[in-house]
């Protein structure tokens, strides 16, 4: 018969005796930690009510041991999300702008310096982008250093046609400036280039005097000749008075290599230059022809130049450089001396007296020469102030360095 347990209290565990050596108090408190754990709610055996037997406790969860947080950290931690940095924003096309405001400054000078300044202003903004002249302010008798260094050719520097003749004309307008001192260091260039500088040097109507630096050959040198002086140092090699034309044959290699090139030209002799065939006997007799007559030009300006007959050029024509003292010695060249002695030489040949400047003409763009002029005006400072803004603008976008 089944026994009812309704009334019945639950039974507590036994409790075992404290060990030994506890005093009263020690007792006491080891026997409530033995009791402590079983509610009155909760029958004897059971776990505790709303807590599943076996899994830990909400505090445990809450705060787990150093075990469960290495764990938790090496295997649950989430994983880092890739960082992707924001893409640069896109640099605002200021040129529009700039050229806007250029013009708009221009505008506002012109009305302020007068008509003459507008005149110059409005001259450089048509001329944009194609290189100027930076004018350098001079005060009494002056004496201009023009630097040709590097090659001969058409690339806008004092070194081409275009170049040289911008500087030349800035130092024939100019009246405080005297004479022109051309500090050369070339071996040479195109030859139609090395013609049309030599050209503007002979129509400058002021002194010119040349100082020759390690090299003054081939085309410089054409160009040095139309000088009233030339100075040179002892070991600079001048001259190489020639002209040269190179056709390199490539076929033997190309055939080498297996490769066959099929020139379609409009002529025979259209392809006579590429390299891909050899030249015929009446293409080599063509192209001595127009080497010797572009020779000659350059025999003719050097005979003129330094005044002497086209047989003593011809003979001097072997396209070989010469030292300085020795093309002194055969009428190439005038005196030894460094760039000092060239200066004090272009001094006298212009009548002047040992009191004057030496400045030196350099190239610039014709946005940086309206900015300075904008910038340095006194007449408006208002117009000034905000040229000097525009012009750190032009800076940060790399118009103007």
């Amino acid at each position: 018969m089944a026994e009812d347990h309704t009334n019945q209290q639950p039974q507590q565990p036994p409790q075992s005796a404290a060990p030994q050596g506890f005093d009263a108090q020690q007792s006491q408190a080891y026997a409530q930690s033995q009791t402590q754990p079983f509610a009155q709610s909760q029958p004897y055996g059971q776990p505790q009510a709303q807590q599943p037997y076996g899994q830990p406790s909400a505090q445990q969860y809450a705060q787990p041991g150093c075990a469960q947080q290495g764990y938790a950290q090496q295997y649950y931690a989430p994983a880092a999300q890739p960082v992707y940095a924001a893409p640069a924003p896109k640099k605002k096309n200021m040129t529009p702008w700039i050229v806007l405001g250029v013009i708009l400054f221009a505008v506002v000078f012109c009305f302020t310096i007068g008509a003459m300044s507008c005149s110059s202003a409005v001259r450089s903004l048509s001329n944009f982008g194609m290189g100027s002249v930076e004018e350098e302010l001079t005060d009494g008798p002056t004496i201009a250093v023009i630097d040709i260094s590097g090659t001969i050719q058409y690339d806008g520097t004092a070194c081409s046609p275009e170049g040289l003749s911008s500087l030349l004309n800035q130092a024939e307008e100019n009246d405080d400036i005297e004479a022109v001192v051309l500090r050369v260091d070339s071996g040479g260039g195109t030859a139609t280039a090395g013609e049309e500088m030599a050209e503007y040097v002979k129509r400058f109507s002021k002194p010119v005097v040349v100082s020759s630096a390690s090299m003054n050959c081939s085309a410089a040198y054409e160009i040095s000749s139309q000088a009233d002086l030339i100075y040179v140092n002892k070991t600079t090699d001048i001259g190489a008075i020639g002209t040269v034309m190179q056709v390199t044959d490539l076929s033997e290699l190309l055939d080498k290599l297996g490769i066959n090139v099929d020139n379609i030209a409009s002529a025979e002799s259209k392809d006579s230059s590429y390299g891909t065939r050899p030249l015929t006997d009446e293409e080599r007799a063509y192209y001595q022809e127009l080497i010797d007559v572009t020779n000659e030009v350059f025999v003719e300006n050097v005979a003129e130049g330094r005044s002497m007959s086209l047989d003593a050029a011809r003979a001097l024509a072997t396209g070989l450089p010469f030292t300085g003292e020795q093309a002194i010695e055969n009428g190439l060249a005038d005196e030894v001396g460094v760039f000092d002695d060239a200066i004090e030489a272009a001094a006298q040949l212009a009548g002047l007296g040992s009191d004057y400047n030496v400045i030196t003409l350099t190239q610039s763009s014709d946005l940086g020469s309206l900015m300075d002029l904008l910038s340095e005006s006194d007449s408006d400072s208002a117009t000034s102030a905000a040229a000097a803004k525009l012009i750190e603008l032009l800076k940060n976008e790399g118009v103007l360095s």
